[in-house]
């Protein structure tokens, strides 16, 4: 098993590469946190705070499985074990794999910042990789489904930088991740034609 990867920890020498895009990710989080979001004031911390736990994702998916298609079923069965997979992988390898320090909340209004703040470590984001995996794996049984399903996704991706808990990579690599799940659950149990 490979050491544990520490991203606030300066490697020795040179890493111009690694360091231009640490100092890329820094510049878009603080851009985001100066920008203002008037629409996105009463949404987004509320819809951050309603992924915990997968909360939303199970309650769309019965939203979707009440439907009574099955076809909607198969997208909300299949949109649940994504989500499980991402959740496990994410949350055993992930976050335990490459430690990196949440970032700092002093350029994020009051307002947007949640109350309880995250203990975990800040790569990557479960919570864009939950949204990803749940998305994608809707998506892949149902696209019709998938589509109402995915601007919250990306939504819930956003919330994650908006109130200040993850930097941008975080939500990008989570997100990824999420999308791979999905993929490697319809490996497991293909879609139906």
């Amino acid at each position: 098993m490979s050491p544990d990867v520490d991203l606030t920890v300066p490697l020795p020498g040179r890493h111009a590469l690694r360091d231009w895009l640490l100092s890329l990710d820094s510049g878009l989080f603080e851009a985001a946190a100066e920008r203002k979001w008037p629409a996105a004031q009463p949404v987004l911390p509320r819809l951050s705070r309603s992924a915990n736990h997968g909360v939303l994702w199970f309650a769309t998916a019965a939203a979707v499985a009440a439907s009574r298609t099955p076809r909607a079923r198969r997208a909300a069965a299949r949109g649940i074990a994504s989500l499980s997979l991402a959740s496990v992988a994410i949350n055993t390898i992930g976050k335990r794999t490459v430690r990196r320090h949440r970032p700092a909340l002093d350029p994020v209004p009051l307002s947007r910042q949640l109350k309880r703040q995250p203990i975990t470590t800040s790569f990557p984001s479960g919570h864009a990789a939950s949204a990803a995996a749940f998305a994608t794996g809707v998506a892949l049984e149902s696209p019709a489904w998938g589509a109402v399903v995915a601007p919250i996704a990306v939504s819930v991706a956003a919330s994650r930088v908006y109130t200040g808990v993850h930097f941008p990579s975080d939500v990008l690599a989570g997100a990824a991740l999420g999308a791979c799940a999905a993929f490697a659950v319809r490996g497991m149990v293909r879609t139906r034609g």
